[in-house]
Parts: structure tokens; sequence; C-alpha cells
């Protein structure tokens, strides 16, 4: 009789436990978003392979990972693209660098009205004609007051010798007020570090006289619209000119700001001041000689097509 109980906790035990471990296996699958993936026994029995095909017929929550800036790739495309001569993919795809193409931008077309109540018209414009590669540019800056104008303009054929830099190389003309002056001109023209528009140019004109013009700017955006424009320009001469208000080594500086609202990008007026700074003597024949400090309120309008 001594074996009797043994045998009834022997077999009490059979059927606790594999009805525990089968607890077990249903709990476990029942948790969101932890589906088993391996199973405890590896002869499943008849109970278990039920279950499993109970919950086959559920759905069962999956985690999928989402992008940090919740981008969704597009849908593959649902046709290929058919065979292309050269000329016809670079007239679809717009990847012809040959391609002519042309602009021309009013930087600055303004008023302005110094602080000593001289008024006057400013403008620097700019156009060129070409490919991505080779250009031919036509600028010029000047300026119209009570006095007559003053001005340049320079002819030149630049060309991309890195993918933001172009060598330039023409000629500039000196009008206005004085004699008129002829310049060979060689220089560079475009971006450098953080984004600052830079023309750097050398000239050389009739009778030794050499003159480098160095000038700067950058566009510090509030808003995609409002945009403030600082600018730099530096004038420097190798030997007085008095009769074009001209002195050797730095002659002139120009420092500007101005604020400008895009109704659209090729529309956007201006408002501004900029600061002179002439350096040497004037020309004492000259009836009004210019003031070495010149304060100046501008507005104006920025144009390009």
């Amino acid at each position: 009789m001594s074996g009797v109980p043994g045998v009834r906790i022997a077999f009490a035990l059979g059927v606790i436990l594999p009805a525990s471990t089968m607890a077990q296996v249903i709990d476990m699958q029942d948790m969101p978003g932890k589906p088993m993936s391996h199973r405890v026994d590896s002869t499943p029995s008849a109970a278990s392979t039920s279950v499993d095909h109970d919950h086959h017929d559920s759905p069962v929550p999956q985690l999928q990972s989402v992008p940090p800036n919740d981008h969704v790739a597009p849908a593959p495309p649902q046709y290929l693209m058919q065979d292309m001569a050269p000329a016809q993919m670079a007239s679809t795809m717009q990847m012809d660098d040959t391609a002519p193409l042309g602009m021309l931008m009013l930087d600055r077309l303004e008023r302005s009205r110094s602080t000593v109540g001289d008024l006057a018209t400013n403008w620097e414009a700019q156009a060129w004609w070409g490919n991505a590669m080779d250009r031919l540019w036509l600028k010029t800056e000047g300026e119209r007051g009570r006095d007559g104008s003053d001005g340049r303009l320079d002819v030149l054929w630049s060309h991309a010798w890195t993918s933001f830099w172009d060598w330039q190389l023409g000629a500039r003309q000196d009008f206005g007020q004085g004699p008129q002056r002829q310049w060979a001109a060689v220089g560079v023209q475009g971006l450098a570090p953080y984004w600052f528009e830079t023309q750097a140019t050398f000239y050389v004109g009739g009778q030794g006289r050499t003159a480098l013009r160095l000038e700067s700017s950058y566009e510090l955006l509030f808003t995609q619209r409002l945009i403030l424009q600082p600018r730099l320009e530096m004038n420097f001469y190798g030997k007085d000119d008095p009769h074009r208000g001209v002195t050797s080594g730095l002659s002139d500086l120009e420092a500007g700001l101005r604020l400008r609202y895009e109704i659209s990008r090729k529309f956007a007026p201006y408002l501004g001041v900029e600061w002179t700074r002439r350096f040497g003597e004037q020309d004492a024949a000259e009836a009004r000689p210019l003031p070495a400090r010149e304060t100046t309120w501008v507005a104006g309008v920025r144009l390009w097509f």
C-alpha cells in the first residue's frame, strides 16, 4: 500500500505539468507585440496545434520602423523609360551643359539721398549669355547726380574652372566726369566659403595705370522673402589720377546694408544705407570736391529677367 500514494503523486504531476506548460504558451502568445519565436516542445500536441491555428486567424500587431523625418519612399516606376538618343535625353532631362542660356539683372536701381542733401540715381547691372562653362558678361555701375554721371562698363569673357569659381578676361571703360579711361581686365568671380559672393578684378591701363577692385556681399535670410544684404567694395590704384578723383593705394571704400522684400524672385523692393570713405586729397580745380566721409540713404528695386 505504500506504493499507491507515490503512483497517485506521479499521475497528478503528469497531468498538471503539461497543462501549466500549455497555459504558459498561450499566455505568451497573447502578449501584444511579442510573438513567439520558438516553441517549448519540438513535438507539439494536438491541443497546442489547434491553439496556433486559432492565433493565425487573428491579426498579430507588428512593430514598424519609421524614419526620423517621416519620409516614405515613393512607389517604384510603373513602366520602363524608352531608349533615347543623347540629344533627346539632354533635352528631356535638361542635362545639356552646352545649351545657350542668358540673364539680365538690375542688382541695384535706386534713388539715394546723402546726409548733406544731395540726391542721385545709382545703378548696378549685369547681363550674361552663354552656357554653364563659358559666358560673355556685361557689367555696369555708376551714379547720376546734379553734376552729371560717372560710371564704368566691363565686357568680360568667363570660364568656369571649379564648381564655384570663374576666370574672367576682358576690358573696362570709365565714362562720365573727367577724362575717359580704358583698362584691360583679368579676375575671378564666385562663391567664397560660407556663401560670400566675391569678385576680384585687376586692371591695367594706359600710362602705367593699374587698379584692383574687390567686392563681396552676403545674403542673410530672415524669411524666404525678407533678406538683408551686407555689401563691401574697395578700389585700389597704382598711381594718382586727380582728374577722376583717384588717389594711389586704397582710394575709396563703400559699405552698405540693404533690406529687401522679394515679392517674387524677380522683383524685390528694398531700403538701405551706405557709408563711403574716400582717401587722399581731391582735385583743387573741382567746383564741388567730394567729402571724405559720406552717409547715404537709399530706396530702390532689384530686378532680373
